[in-house]
């Protein structure tokens, strides 16, 4: 009986602290972003917690920060704008590859994509950022050592039958490829 009692507590504070580090390794890389987990900001201000989220995850690992240039900025946010005009989640969306926007706008780079979208309190730069970071496609998109630079787009609109939806583009390049 109390072999069996001191092993339920040693399995609680073990799943305790499995927690708290799982806790303090995310919150290290959200950690001082603005506007995280705040679905009703501006899209730029929801961008720029994106970019904190993303680069604070990347520096926790020992990666480069990613630059942020306007070409793959604006190539993101047209991408969402493509996902939501067309009704059509997908990297084609509207019959274009994830390289039709980078290229219109003058990357010269080769590029890689995530794309997401979600309601409500689903759809915080936060919660896409975890939902991103625990899918494995999407996560070594993120934290890509090759990659150096990102542009990230969100547009809010209706897909799929849902309003208000936020979609979510993030276009990663690299310069020299």
């Amino acid at each position: 009986m109390k072999r069996r009692g001191t092993f339920a507590i040693l399995l609680a504070v073990a799943i305790q602290l499995a927690a708290l580090t799982a806790t303090t390794s995310a919150g290290t890389a959200r950690a001082g972003c603005a506007g995280q987990g705040n679905a009703g900001g501006r899209a730029a201000v929801q961008e720029r917690a994106m970019l904190c989220l993303v680069n604070r995850a990347r520096a926790d690992r020992g990666l480069g920060l990613l630059a942020a240039p306007d070409s793959l900025a604006r190539a993101a946010e047209r991408k969402s704008a493509d996902i939501l005009s067309c009704n059509e989640f997908s990297h084609s969306a509207c019959g274009r590859d994830p390289e039709y926007w980078p290229q219109r706008f003058g990357y010269s780079g080769c590029v890689g994509e995530n794309i997401a979208y979600s309601i409500g309190a689903a759809a915080t730069p936060r919660a896409i950022f975890r939902l991103w970071m625990n899918s494995s496609g999407h996560r070594e998109n993120i934290l890509r050592g090759s990659y150096d630079d990102i542009g990230i787009g969100m547009r809010i609109g209706e897909i799929d039958g849902y309003i208000n939806a936020h979609v979510w583009t993030q276009q990663f390049g690299i310069r020299d490829c």
